[in-house]
């Protein structure tokens, strides 16, 4: 994937295709001779070997499609139609079965309606007529599969455009029920919960958002109204989404199925695939082209087979949830839905923009979140999140804070601060003696985000998050996260009925090539990597009684790089109320002399 001139809206398009086809020409060596099944390696997945096979077929269908409806070259189609055929034949050994229960081949027939949808001429014509009979057959099962109460109700939705086009007969009112469902999940602000819960992550803007879209721009005509507010909603997220984005074109870090990588920037393709006009297209185009060059010099995202690998920012299975397999990684290709536009289309011969000045701070209540832009990084801090089911779920949701520059940590075991990687966290530990055993923020009672809107629940107008939580019965802890560019501020009063100890952490720095600076005093901890990427805390107690200290978590726990140094603030409550305050502050190089001038005060 080269580097695009600064207007070439051709060379944006070329290179956009460049990247889609070279991440599906490394496919071919690992299919199966009837082509039905990809297998990328050894699924560890809770789904079965077949479906996980079938995800390494269908899930590159969300770029590949998108290719053939603009008029892309790619040399693989006959193994694509002829796996087709094979899938969905039961007397074919490369059968991938029929959906039980919450099934995962419910997710990948998705990718299978949206690719008869958008390129029937590769996939469906070249069918005979008993194996379009069979494929529609097949596909038509999941119209009534049984599904999460959540973005997999879209699912079926996708299958039944794909039916439309190729012209299969089916139920198509079964999929306004659905939609009808998926639309009680709207929230304030463009927003959605990923059902009934209190979910709000990037399943948002690539699943509800990014189908609801698809859906407005293939079915807009047979359902105006409804694909009105699927624009509607998507035009006010997008106001919000973009601050998600640092000016490298990063996206912050945070929630379950990272190993999607540059699906994060998907929403921006369908945004433009939709002709949603909330943001100018350079701009929307911008956002999506940056977010893919990013991913693209990250090299170790990719196998020397050129392989999407599980991992976010290098290979790095502790990243994965339970359902991902070997092939997961490929929704990423939900990125390249622009390539089904036509040259000509405003989406590639916009100049690419750069982000407006945006605000330092933007309070989110629907997501719970506060955005802090500064440096051209983003940080999110959040307060109102939790996941207690996916794997890494408190780390990935409950840290008090998530960095372009910095990402997060998740723990490789349970053994003390080197193991547990706790930056971003107030870790505590009720052990008598050398504190072993941590606890952190998991869930939280009675969240609040606070800004320009007004004070909600006491919190001051001034971009705070607050939230309540209980590592144990006796011992409550509220945080307040406060944002104060380039820094954050967090006050922590604690109720306890035993001893405590508790470690703070900052921000991970890498520590490849070591360090440039590191400082371990009373009230203060500080590491600066080879690069000049600075994290520091300062204690603002009364008396700055916490020791700093510089942990040196184990390798592989952040997302993004390999080896870190953890500045850390630690100190011993006896039981009774305890304040805790500090200035947290992450920096690149050029904001690295913020460090030297007085944080401001924390108001809790």
């Amino acid at each position: 994937m080269t580097s695009a001139a600064p207007g070439g809206g051709t060379t944006a398009r070329e290179e956009m295709r460049a990247y889609a086809t070279g991440l599906a020409d490394a496919l071919p060596p690992y299919a199966s001779q009837g082509g039905a099944r990809i297998r990328l390696g050894v699924n560890i997945a809770h789904h079965d070997d077949t479906a996980a096979d079938l995800e390494g077929y269908a899930r590159p269908l969300w770029g590949l499609a998108p290719l053939a409806a603009g008029g892309g070259d790619f040399a693989h189609w006959d193994l694509w139609a002829r796996g087709l055929a094979a899938g969905t034949d039961p007397a074919h050994p490369e059968y991938w079965g029929a959906p039980e229960g919450i099934d995962q081949r419910t997710v990948e027939s998705a990718a299978l309606g949206f690719a008869l949808a958008l390129a029937p001429d590769k996939l469906w014509d070249p069918l005979s007529g008993e194996q379009k009979d069979r494929a529609g057959a097949w596909l038509a099962r999941f119209l009534d599969a049984r599904t999460p109460e959540n973005n997999w109700n879209f699912f079926p939705v996708m299958v039944s455009l794909g039916l439309d086009r190729v012209g299969y007969a089916h139920d198509r009112e079964a999929r306004h029920a659905r939609l009808d469902r998926l639309e009680t999940y709207a929230l304030a602000d463009g927003w959605y919960s990923d059902g009934p819960t209190e979910q709000r992550d990037y399943y948002i803007p690539w699943a509800m958002h990014f189908y609801g879209l698809i859906y407005a721009a293939l079915a807009g005509d047979e359902d105006p109204r409804r694909s009105a507010r699927f624009r509607q909603r998507a035009g006010e997220f997008a106001l919000g989404f973009r601050h998600w984005f640092a000016d490298d074109g990063s996206a912050v870090p945070y929630g379950r199925s990272l190993i999607y990588r540059f699906a994060q920037g998907s929403f921006w393709g369908a945004l433009g695939y939709a002709d949603v006009d909330a943001l100018p297209a350079g701009e929307v185009k911008g956002l999506l082209m940056r977010h893919l060059r990013w991913w693209r010099d990250r090299s170790a995202s990719t196998s020397p087979e050129g392989l999407l690998t599980i991992g976010y920012g290098y290979p790095q299975p502790a990243v994965a949830e339970q359902y991902n397999g070997p092939a997961s990684p490929y929704w990423a290709m939900k990125a390249f839905l622009p390539l089904a536009l036509p040259e000509s289309h405003r989406f590639w011969t916009a100049r690419e923009q750069p982000l407006p000045d945006l605000p330092d701070t933007l309070v989110q209540p629907p997501a719970g979140a506060v955005l802090l832009r500064s440096g051209g990084d983003v940080t999110l801090l959040s307060g109102r999140q939790h996941n207690t089911w996916a794997r890494g779920g408190p780390a990935k949701y409950a840290k008090f804070a998530y960095s372009t520059r910095f990402g997060f940590s998740l723990p490789a075991g349970e053994l003390g601060l080197v193991h547990g990687a706790y930056d971003s966290v107030l870790a505590v530990s009720d052990d008598e003696g050398e504190p072993v055993h941590f606890r952190v923020r998991e869930t939280c009672e009675d969240p609040a985000a606070s800004g320009a809107d007004g004070a909600k629940e006491g919190i001051e107008d001034d971009g705070t998050v607050r939230s309540t939580w209980r590592p144990w019965a006796d011992v409550e802890i509220t945080t307040w996260l406060s944002a104060a560019a380039p820094w954050h501020l967090r006050t922590h009063r604690i109720r306890t009925g035993r001893a405590l100890h508790t470690a703070e952490g900052g921000f991970a720095v890498d520590r490849e090539g070591g360090l440039g600076a590191r400082e371990e005093d009373a009230g203060r901890a500080l590491a600066v990597g080879a690069g000049g990427d600075l994290s520091g805390l300062l204690d603002l107690g009364p008396d700055a009684a916490r020791q700093g200290r510089v942990i040196e978590a184990l390798p592989g726990t952040n997302v993004l790089a390999r080896r870190t140094a953890l500045p850390t603030l630690l100190a011993h409550l006896p039981p009774g109320e305890h304040w805790l305050r500090c200035a947290v502050l992450g920096a690149g190089p050029a904001e690295a002399a913020a460090w030297q001038a007085a944080p401001p005060e924390p108001q809790y």
